[in-house]
């Protein structure tokens, strides 16, 4: 029995799967809220004492942060996650942690083809390597490095990156963020809070009016990146439309710079929690352009294929899969 955790800085998924010959089969599976529990820990309990379960083998749980001696604090996370800790409230035989990006690029071999939309169809390199960039609470990167016949998925932090405007506007928004912040990363931009940061931008420096009906309906929402996001598919207010083509932009400006230093000719695959609810935004030619416009790179990035995950599981299924893969947990 696998216990298996996608861990992120809003939800934790959890989830129980059983080996046979055939791979993985599903138990049961949760979501929960983290800020309604004091510990990772107590989320296990919680989860393990309402869902009835096998001993368990292996408990690989993969969390939004830099996993380090099986330890993570996690830059968006009020907890930190510690392998002995859980090895208690699970009562595991052995506990894994490891990177949420690393988790989802194990995922995507556990898919179906449906689970995926094509952003740019390119030309498939099926001889090299993939990345994936996922935005969400935070902004997550990794790299699947071909191996021969097979991929080697890879960490990253590349989300704390610096970020490099790419025009006029995108240049004030750093300059916008830098009096904030300090530092600005990309994740500054491509995360739930970056998109409320490029609507204040937008706001506050004139570059768009905030209606008094939108500010009424920013007012006291416990998500306003859904708020805005919400209204910016629909175009009733053209800050909100903005603040989103201005994302999908940045977006895909840093997909193109991921798949240029992972030499990503296999493809780009674009997850998180965000993408596939604004889907409409990044199937245009802007965020297509903004991935492509390398200069005399672009005849390059335009062979590269770009999807979008569909499948919000799919860092869950990596997590079972590595289970299998990289332990010592074996198939019955």
């Amino acid at each position: 029995m696998i216990l298996a955790g996608d861990i992120g800085g809003t939800n934790s998924r959890l989830a129980l799967y059983a080996t046979s010959g055939n791979g993985i089969s599903l138990q049961v599976q949760q979501d929960f809220l983290n800020h309604q529990f004091t510990s990772f820990p107590a989320v296990i309990e919680k989860f393990l004492a309402t869902n009835a379960h096998s001993a368990i083998d292996v408990a690989t749980l993969a969390v939004a942060g830099p996993v380090v001696g099986n330890r993570v604090t996690g830059t968006n996370l009020p907890w930190l996650v510690d392998a002995d800790d859980i090895r208690g409230a699970a009562n595991a035989r052995q506990v894994v942690l490891l990177n949420d990006l690393l988790a989802l690029a194990y995922g995507l071999h556990e898919i179906a083809a449906s689970d995926l939309q094509t952003l740019q169809s390119g030309q498939e390199d099926v001889t090299g390597n993939c990345a994936v960039v996922a935005a969400g609470t935070g902004l997550g990167e990794a790299g699947l490095l071909r191996n021969a016949s097979r991929f080697t998925p890879f960490p990253s932090e590349g989300g704390h990156s610096d970020f490099a405007p790419t025009d006029d506007v995108q240049t004030e928004l750093f300059t916008y963020l830098a009096k904030r912040y300090g530092h600005v990363s990309y994740e500054r931009v491509l995360s739930g809070a970056g998109i409320v940061n490029v609507y204040e931008f937008l706001r506050d420096s004139g570059h768009e009016t905030e209606d008094a009906a939108m500010r009424e309906r920013l007012e006291g929402a416990a998500d306003k990146a859904s708020v805005i996001s919400h209204y910016g598919l629909t175009g009733q207010f053209s800050i909100c439309a903005r603040a989103l083509e201005i994302f999908a932009c940045v977006l895909g400006a840093e997909a193109g710079n991921v798949a240029l230093r992972m030499f990503a000719t296999g493809g780009v695959f674009i997850g998180g929690g965000i993408a596939p609810k604004i889907a409409p935004v990044l199937h245009t030619k802007s965020f297509r352009q903004a991935f492509a416009d390398k200069g005399r790179m672009q005849p390059f990035m335009e062979k590269i294929p770009v999807r979008l995950i569909l499948n919000q599981h799919t860092g869950l299924l990596g997590a079972a899969a590595y289970a299998v893969e990289q332990t010592t947990v074996a198939p019955v």
